[in-house]
């Protein structure tokens, strides 16, 4: 028989209230974030901007594969600024600003993920009326960013075939919250011991077919118009 001292006798108590609590101040969190999303969401729509969230890990190529998506739209005379979201430092912003495009550095402090407040805040420092498309370069993380959407009209994640072949399976979450699916890397998934087919596999699967995932190598320029294509921009 299992023996209760008080002290594990009050946690036993308590566990589900506290459970309560933390479930209720999560609702709150999330909800606060969902209504700020929606004031950016309208604010982008005032600017006549479209714009996208891209999430994923850490070295899966978002900021490579915003690049090249960057020069092909500036290609077609439209006016990009790329909002880089990461906890500290400014490397990703000086590798969108040496590639040629506008961007605007967004350091998070401690937090693994952007959320739509910190978003208005540097949207609010930012003059809208100068850009068609705005990108935003989420923190590298494939389980945070998931529940706080941004406002943007579309949330994108990428990954490599580098993380293996079950990150489908391990990450449902981020991927059915994402409008658009991009699998990096194609041109090194032999090297790796990956099979790509695997990962669109689970993908259409876990999406009922419904969606797709583009696989490409923005190494190799390989997929880049398909994943643009995909925004519809």
């Amino acid at each position: 028989m299992k023996k209760y001292s008080p002290n594990n006798i009050g946690a036993t108590l308590i566990s589900p209230l506290m459970h309560i609590i933390q479930a209720g101040m999560e609702y709150d969190v999330l909800s606060a974030n969902n209504k700020v999303a929606h004031e950016n969401y309208h604010q982008f729509k005032e600017h006549h901007i479209r714009s996208v969230d891209f999430m994923g890990s850490i070295g899966a190529g978002k900021t490579a594969l915003i690049i090249e998506l960057g020069k092909r739209l500036k290609a077609q005379d439209k006016r990009v600024v790329v909002i880089a979201g990461d906890v500290t430092g400014d490397d990703d912003f000086k590798r969108f600003e040496a590639a040629g495009l506008d961007a605007v550095n967004c350091n998070t402090g401690k937090e693994c993920h952007l959320d739509a407040n910190l978003i208005k805040k540097t949207l609010a420092t930012m003059d809208l009326s100068k850009y068609d498309i705005v990108f935003i370069e989420n923190v590298g993380n494939l389980v945070c960013p998931a529940d706080f959407p941004l406002g943007t009209d579309y949330r994108a994640v990428v990954i490599s075939t580098t993380e293996g072949d079950d990150m489908v399976r391990k990450h449902h979450a981020i991927f059915q919250h994402s409008d658009v699916a991009v699998l990096n890397k194609m041109d090194i998934a032999a090297a790796v011991d990956v099979n790509p087919q695997v990962i669109l596999n689970d993908y259409s699967k876990l999406m009922g077919g419904l969606k797709t995932m583009y696989p490409c190598s923005v190494k190799k320029q390989q997929g880049i118009d398909e994943v643009l294509a995909a925004f519809r921009l």
